[in-house]
Formats: structure tokens, C-alpha cells, sequence
């Protein structure tokens, strides 16, 4: 059973997260802390050293959310070509997932961070590489168990398939039209289909 200090420090991640992730680690102001948790400064500085320890803690809260989820969707049973599909089509409806995450955290941080805060940067580039591999990986046993064919490394195409996905969560974000996210992965499925299928 976890200590009452622990259960704290979880509440703490898990109503700040959203906060963080929304306004970034620069934009997120002592106020927004305390006003989202209720808790006062010392309160909540008495369970994280300092703020920046308390922004890693919630974009690692955050990310491993997404992770879990891709997990989900990559580990269904099929072929290669019905987990990458499964996966494309939750980013159709990736707003959905993330609205009350306060959008992408790995769009969101990235950018907010790359400047800002070098621990969250570096943070956030080893999500991304998770997150390739973790598609890499399916990639690699649909080849292996002769699924499909790749015109490039496994590693190679996940990358290009997030950046496109990234991409679309990007233009999204900035326009808030769904389009963005439905015809990006529209497009995506097409060329799965003409660059994959045996």
C-alpha cells in the first residue's frame, strides 16, 4: 500500500500534467499549481525538489499514457499490416484521446522544451525513439514472418510514418481542423497498402 506522501506526490503529477503540458514548462506559472491542486507552494514542494523536477515527472506521467495506449493498439492479434492499421486509425481520433492530456505531449514538449529545459528535451527525444521502435519492431516480424515487404530498413519507415503522423497532430493543433488528422492518415493507409502488401 502506498504511504499518504506518495499518494500526494501522484495527485500532484496527475493534476499538473495537463497544466504543464497545455502552457509548457516556462508558461506554467507557481498559480496554475497551486490553483489546479489546490495544494499550496510549500505543499507541493515538499513532494518535488523544484519545478523542474515536477515537469519531467508529468510529461513522463503523460508519455507513458501514450505509450501504453500504442502498446494496446500494437499488440492486437493479426498480421503486421492489421496493428499498423490500428494504429493509424486511433491517430484519425488522436485529438480525442489527448484533450484532456492538454494536447500532444510529445508535440507539445517538444517544442516548448527544446529551449527551455534540457532534461525535458531529453526526456521527450527517448519517447520518440520509443515510440519508432515499438513500430519498427511489428514491422520487422511482418517482414520476418513474410507479411509484408519493406522498400526500406524497418526503423526507416517508422520513422517516416510518425513524422507524418506528427505532422498531421502539428497542423491540427495549430488549425483545429480534424481534416488534418483524417486525410494524413487516409493518405497513410493508401500507401501502406502500395508499399507493404505482398
Amino acid at each position: 500500500m502506498s504511504s499518504k506522501a506518495e499518494r500526494t506526490s501522484q495527485y500532484i503529477i496527475e493534476t499538473v500534467a495537463p497544466v504543464f503540458n497545455k502552457h509548457g514548462y516556462i508558461g506554467t506559472s507557481m498559480s496554475d499549481l497551486t490553483e489546479a491542486t489546490g495544494l499550496t507552494k510549500g505543499a507541493i514542494y515538499g513532494n518535488f525538489e523544484n519545478k523542474e523536477a515536477l515537469a519531467l515527472a508529468s510529461y513522463e506521467y503523460n508519455s507513458k499514457l501514450l505509450l501504453h495506449k500504442i502498446d494496446e493498439l500494437l499488440g492486437i492479434q493479426g498480421t503486421a499490416l492489421d496493428k499498423i492499421f490500428n494504429l493509424t486509425k486511433f491517430y484519425k481520433q488522436y485529438d480525442v484521446f489527448t484533450i484532456e492530456m492538454g494536447g500532444c505531449p510529445v508535440l507539445n514538449t517538444g517544442v516548448d522544451s527544446f529551449n527551455n529545459n534540457r532534461l525535458l528535451t531529453a526526456a521527450n527525444r527517448e519517447i520518440l525513439r520509443e515510440i519508432e521502435g515499438k513500430i519498427a519492431l511489428v514491422l520487422e516480424n511482418g517482414v520476418h514472418n513474410k507479411e509484408i515487404n519493406l522498400p526500406v530498413t524497418p526503423l526507416q519507415f517508422a520513422k517516416q510514418l510518425f513524422t507524418m503522423l506528427l505532422g498531421a497532430i502539428s497542423m491540427f493543433t495549430i488549425t483545429q481542423d480534424r481534416k488534418y488528422l483524417i486525410n494524413t492518415v487516409a493518405y497513410l493507409d493508401l500507401l501502406i497498402k502500395n508499399e507493404l502488401v505482398k
